[in-house]
């Protein structure tokens, strides 16, 4: 069988990951996704203590804390991004920048098959019946398929739920959604 354009997008998503992140260095890869995620947690940990700034120019307490928390991130990841780079470049330039390049190749292919497998899941999503033969006849398809069983094997129960606990731990509401009392209206039969 031959390959399809799905199989060919792979290959290239997967080289282009692979290479960039080798140019790049793995220490600056796992270095940028840590200012991310640093990026991420000071706006969950800090958004607070900015409401205050921000809320005089927006009316609506949730835009108030979006932005505050977008401001929070963007300032965060600027700051640990210019000092994740200095680290880089220094282990980039020193004896083990050759190691540093090999681990970055790996790593950016591992990447580029985690783009691919949500990707496919967001396509298999979308399009479930009927999909197109470049896709359904794909040599990967099984593949990505199969990772993404993984992936959402591994993903919490309430993925939403943990979030807005953790955004609003007072607002936390029963786990079946339900209450113990029976709607208005309702009856039992017995």
């Amino acid at each position: 069988m031959p390959l399809t354009l799905l199989d060919i997008v792979v290959i290239g998503v997967t080289l282009f990951s692979a290479l960039l992140a080798m140019v790049r260095g793995f220490s600056r890869e796992v270095l940028a996704v840590a200012s991310w995620a640093a990026a991420a947690g000071a706006a969950l940990l800090f958004y607070k203590p900015v409401m205050p700034l921000v809320q005089p120019y927006v009316s609506s307490e949730t835009i108030a804390m979006i932005a505050a928390a977008g401001l929070v991130f963007v300032l965060v990841l600027i700051i640990v991004t210019l000092v994740t780079m200095k680290i880089a470049d220094f282990i980039i330039d020193s004896r083990i920048g050759a190691l540093d390049r090999a681990l970055g190749f790996v790593f950016g292919a591992a990447r580029g098959v985690l783009l691919l497998v949500v990707a496919m899941l967001f396509f298999n999503w979308l399009v479930a019946e009927n999909q197109p033969e470049w896709v359904a006849g794909a040599k990967s398809k099984p593949w990505l398929d199969s990772l993404g069983e993984r992936l959402i094997a591994a993903m919490p129960e309430d993925p939403q739920g943990m979030i807005m606990q953790q955004i609003r731990p007072g607002d936390a509401t029963p786990q079946d959604g339900g209450t113990t009392e029976p709607a208005a209206g309702a009856t039992t039969s017995g």
